[in-house]
């Protein structure tokens, strides 16, 4: 399993919100509060983030564990901005990936992130990956099932579905395809946050026209942080939360 975090609100260091606050990502690195499986998330970690006047996101993402890396510490403290997509890594797998597999992965102006595993990977989704082009599967960022949950979304987009739909149509699809998944994600592209619960936490904190965040498990103990339903679309912006529900597929 993984935490991950995305943000949209006023210009701020990253560690404004990834280090500083009490119970922050860095500390649910290695001090989770409502992880679900696994305990420590030190197989790597990344942050992607959106610069003024420039659509596409940068990111740095290493193999590490995020505790033990300076350069970070010093990013974080130095880097603002308005909208950021953030993840510490628990790997399912054991691989030789190293940071091509740490969230968040990165298209165009989008951030990607996948909380959970995909159940009987990677031949449960055999099939599934057989419905995109081989130039697709021969270009996936990494050997994970992230990273293949990542290409079926992206391919949803580049055919014309917008984001939530996207996420909507994928997860069910995965699912159906591996029954016991844990498929909680994240996308943005700097002006909303599509997330989704499918066995694994996940909380906003919203402040209308102000801040939005959606993470894993609250960064604080504010009372404002709401819990999303499992087998919930969760949709936001800085001015609204709208929250779905997810149908699965039926045969």
């Amino acid at each position: 399993m993984c935490r991950h975090i995305a943000y949209l609100g006023p210009s701020v260091p990253l560690g404004k919100v990834l280090s500083v606050p009490t119970h922050g990502l860095v500390r649910q690195s290695w001090e989770p509060r409502h992880q679900r499986n696994g305990t420590v998330n030190a197989d790597g970690f990344g942050v992607g983030w959106y610069a003024e006047g420039d659509p596409v996101p940068g990111r740095y993402r290493r193999a590490g564990p995020v505790w033990g890396d300076e350069t970070f510490a010093d990013l974080t403290r130095v880097v603002s901005t308005t909208a950021l997509l953030a993840a510490v890594r628990d790997a399912t797998f054991a691989g030789a990936d190293g940071e091509a597999a740490a969230a968040p992965f990165s298209s165009g102006r989008f951030l990607f992130s996948h909380n959970g595993a995909v159940r009987g990977w990677p031949g449960s989704l055999a099939k599934t990956a057989g419905t995109l082009p081989p130039e697709r599967l021969l270009s996936l960022a990494a050997r994970s099932d992230s990273a293949l949950i990542w290409a079926l979304l992206l391919q949803r987009t580049e055919l014309g579905d917008e984001m939530a739909q996207a996420v909507a149509d994928t997860v069910p699809e995965v699912a159906a395809a591996a029954p016991g998944s844990r498929l909680n994600l994240l996308l943005t592209d700097g002006s909303t946050i599509v997330g989704t619960t499918w066995g694994d936490s996940l909380w906003y904190l919203h402040e209308p026209g102000l801040r939005t965040v959606v993470a894993s498990e609250p960064y604080d103990d504010d009372p404002a942080w709401r819990e999303v339903p499992d087998r919930t679309l969760l949709t936001a912006t800085h001015t609204d939360v709208l929250l779905t529900p997810l149908k699965e597929h039926t045969a």
